[in-house]
C-alpha cells in the first residue's frame, strides 16, 4: 500500500510540474518544490541534448570535414550562447526576486527590459559571425577544406544569433516566474523541429541544411513563446508600457549580466582553445573524435544544468520573500539531487566509451580519439555535478561576480596553462587537453562550494 501511495503521490507531482500551474516555491516542502521546477527544467534541456546527438549522427554521415565544421562552429558560437545565457541569468534573478516579494507587475517589467536589450545585442553578434565566417573557421586551426565546406554553415549559424538569444532569454524570464513547464514547452518546440527537419534538410542541401533547420527549428521555438508572453494568462502580463526604456533596470539587468556573460565567455574561451589545442595535436581525426565526445558530454550535462537552474530560482524567490534559510536548504538538496545522477553518467562513460562513439562513427581512428576523450573527461563528473550547483546558486542570488572570477582563475589560469603543459611540455598532445577538463572541474566544484558556504551572497541586492 506505501508503495502504490508513493508511486500516486509521484505520478500527482509529475503531472503538476508538467502542468506549470502558478506555484508559491517560497512555502510548504523544499523537496516538493525542487521536484516541481526541476523536472521540466530537466525535461526542458534534455530534448536539446538529444538534438545536439542526433545533428552530430546525421552530420557524422558526411564525413570528417563536416563533423569538424560542426565542432568547430559551435566551439566559437558558444560566445553566443555565454551572451544568451548570462543575460538570461540576470533576467532569471531579477524576475524571481521580484516574484519572491510578490511584486508581479515589476517582474513583468524587468523581463520587457531584457527583451530591448537583447535585441540590441544581438543584432550586432549576428552581423559581425555572418560576414566573418570564414575567418573564424581558420582562426580555430581548420584546414582549408573544412574553411570551404563549412563556411557556409558557420554563416547561417551565426546570422541566427537571434533566436539563440531569444530562446534562452525568454526561458530565463519564464524560469524566474518559476513558469518551468512553459520553459519546457518551448524548446521542446525547437528541438523537436531540429530533430525532424535535420536528416530532411541534410539529403537535400548537405551540411548548410544543417544550420537551416537549426535556425528554423529555434525561430519556431521563440514564436511559441511570444505568443505565451504577450497573451498575458500566466503569471506574467507583458504590456506596451514595459517596454518603454527604464534605465534603473536596464543598470541593474547589465551590472548582473556583464559578470555573467563574461563567466561563460571565459568558460567558452578555454573551451574554444582547448578545441584548437586538439586540432593543432590530433588533426582533424582527433578534432572530429573529440567533437562527437563533447556532443555526449553535452548530451548529459545539458539535464543537469537543468536541476541547476532549479537552484538559481529557488533562490531568487526566496531570498526576495526574506527566507535565507530555506534558499540554503534547497541549493543543498538540490546538489545531493545532481550529484547522484551525474555519478551514475561517470559510469556509463567509463564502461561504455567505445560503444556510445560507435554509434556516430565507424572509422576507427575517429572512434580511438573520441572514447578516450569520453573516458578521461567522464571522470569529473561527479564535480560536475556540484559546481554547476554551486554557481547557479550564486548567479540565481545575482551574485554574478564571484562565478566569474572562479572561471577566470580556474579555466585561464590553470586549465588552459596545464592542457598545454600536458599537451607540449609532457608530449601527451591531444589527451593532455582531455586530462585539463575534468582537473579543472573538480577544482572549480571546490572552490565554488567554499564561496557558497562562506553565505555573502545572502546579502545581495537585486
Amino acid at each position: 500500500m506505501s508503495t502504490e501511495t508513493n508511486i500516486s503521490k509521484f505520478w500527482r507531482l509529475l503531472v503538476l510540474s508538467l502542468k506549470g500551474e502558478v506555484t508559491d516555491y517560497t512555502q510548504g516542502s523544499i523537496a516538493r518544490a525542487v521536484f516541481l521546477l526541476a523536472i521540466p527544467m530537466i525535461l526542458e534541456l534534455s530534448l536539446e541534448s538529444v538534438f545536439a546527438v542526433v545533428d552530430m549522427f546525421f552530420v557524422g554521415k558526411l564525413g570528417q570535414d563536416a563533423i569538424a565544421t560542426v565542432g568547430l562552429t559551435e566551439s566559437v558560437i558558444t560566445i553566443v550562447y555565454s551572451v544568451a545565457i548570462g543575460l538570461s541569468t540576470a533576467a532569471t534573478a531579477v524576475v524571481a526576486r521580484r516574484i519572491g516579494e510578490k511584486n508581479n507587475a515589476e517582474a513583468s517589467h524587468s523581463g520587457a527590459q531584457a527583451l530591448l536589450l537583447c535585441f540590441i545585442i544581438s543584432m550586432v553578434l549576428s552581423i559581425a559571425g555572418a560576414f566573418m565566417a570564414d575567418k573564424i573557421l581558420s582562426m580555430m586551426g581548420a584546414s582549408k577544406e573544412v574553411v570551404k565546406e563549412g563556411a557556409v554553415f558557420t554563416r547561417i549559424m551565426f546570422g541566427g544569433s537571434l533566436f539563440i538569444m531569444l530562446l534562452f532569454l525568454i526561458n530565463g524570464i519564464f524560469r524566474g516566474a518559476g513558469d518551468a513547464a512553459m520553459a519546457m514547452k518551448s524548446l521542446w518546440i525547437a528541438s523537436i523541429i531540429n530533430i525532424i527537419l535535420c536528416p530532411i534538410f541534410i539529403h537535400f542541401f548537405g551540411l548548410r541544411g544543417a544550420a537551416i533547420a537549426t535556425v528554423i527549428g529555434r525561430g519556431t521555438g521563440v514564436a511559441y513563446q511570444c505568443y505565451h508572453l504577450f497573451k498575458g494568462s500566466g503569471i506574467l502580463k507583458f504590456t506596451r508600457a514595459h517596454f518603454k526604456w527604464e534605465n534603473n533596470i536596464i543598470k541593474s539587468l547589465v551590472n548582473i549580466g556583464w559578470p555573467a556573460t563574461l563567466q561563460f565567455i571565459i568558460a567558452s574561451g578555454s573551451w574554444i582553445i582547448l578545441a584548437r589545442l586538439v586540432a593543432e595535436t590530433g588533426g582533424t581525426t582527433a578534432s572530429a573524435g573529440y567533437q562527437i565526445a563533447i556532443r555526449n558530454v553535452v548530451f548529459f550535462i545539458l539535464p543537469a544544468w537543468g536541476l541547476s537552474n532549479a537552484a538559481a530560482t529557488l533562490v531568487g524567490q526566496n531570498l526576495g520573500a526574506g527566507q535565507l534559510e530555506r534558499a540554503e536548504k534547497s541549493v543543498m538538496l538540490t546538489t545531493k539531487y545532481n550529484a547522484i545522477f551525474m555519478t551514475i553518467v561517470m559510469l556509463l562513460f567509463t564502461f561504455l566509451d567505445e560503444t556510445i562513439i560507435r554509434i556516430f562513427t565507424h572509422d576507427d581512428a575517429v572512434v580511438a580519439f573520441g572514447s578516450k576523450a569520453l573516458r578521461i573527461i567522464g571522470l569529473g563528473y561527479t564535480f560536475y555535478g556540484i559546481g554547476m550547483v554551486m554557481t547557479q546558486a550564486l548567479n540565481g542570488a545575482g551574485d554574478t561576480k564571484t562565478p566569474t572570477l572562479i572561471n577566470f582563475f580556474c579555466f585561464w589560469l590553470f586549465q588552459v596553462p596545464l592542457a598545454y603543459l600536458l599537451a607540449h611540455t609532457f608530449n601527451l598532445r591531444s589527451t593532455g587537453a582531455f586530462i585539463a577538463i575534468p582537473v579543472a572541474e573538480t577544482v572549480i566544484a571546490l572552490v565554488a562550494w567554499y564561496y557558497f558556504k562562506k553565505g555573502k551572497w545572502k546579502e545581495v541586492k537585486v
